[in-house]
């Protein structure tokens, strides 16, 4: 890390390199930009975020935890029920996350012309 306490991307010993990849991963993002609807369930968030499995998304909110970025609120009951949102630091993340996000959405149409032939299709999926 430098000296004045930031972190160092370019470094490859940093810890915000594990920070990094935790919230620009195809699921982090995703999460994040889920969450800043409010706070959803397990379930509900597994059911947005196509194609991610229960593996992975229990992976993904334990590291945005470990980051502060998200909450975990278990009520105690019966059957479990178990919410997450974003705190503070979570919520400005999303925001940045969304806005590229929303980026790519916009221009996907542009950037697929730069796709190779073979690729052709992908934005179908």
């Amino acid at each position: 890390m430098k000296d004045s306490g930031r972190g160092n991307l370019m470094a490859a010993a940093c810890p915000s390199r594990d920070v990094l990849r935790r919230l620009t991963g195809r699921w982090g993002m995703l999460v994040l930009v889920v969450l800043i609807e409010g706070p959803q369930r397990f379930s509900a968030l597994r059911r947005r975020i196509d194609g991610i499995s229960e593996r992975m998304l229990a992976q993904t909110l334990q590291g945005l935890e470990s980051d502060g970025m998200v909450l975990r609120h278990d009520f105690q009951t019966v059957p479990p029920h178990v919410e997450y949102a974003l705190t503070p630091l979570g919520l400005e993340a999303a925001a940045r996350v969304d806005g590229l996000l929303g980026w790519i959405e916009d221009r996907l149409p542009e950037i697929a012309r730069n796709w190779p032939p073979d690729m052709a299709g992908v934005t179908e999926r």
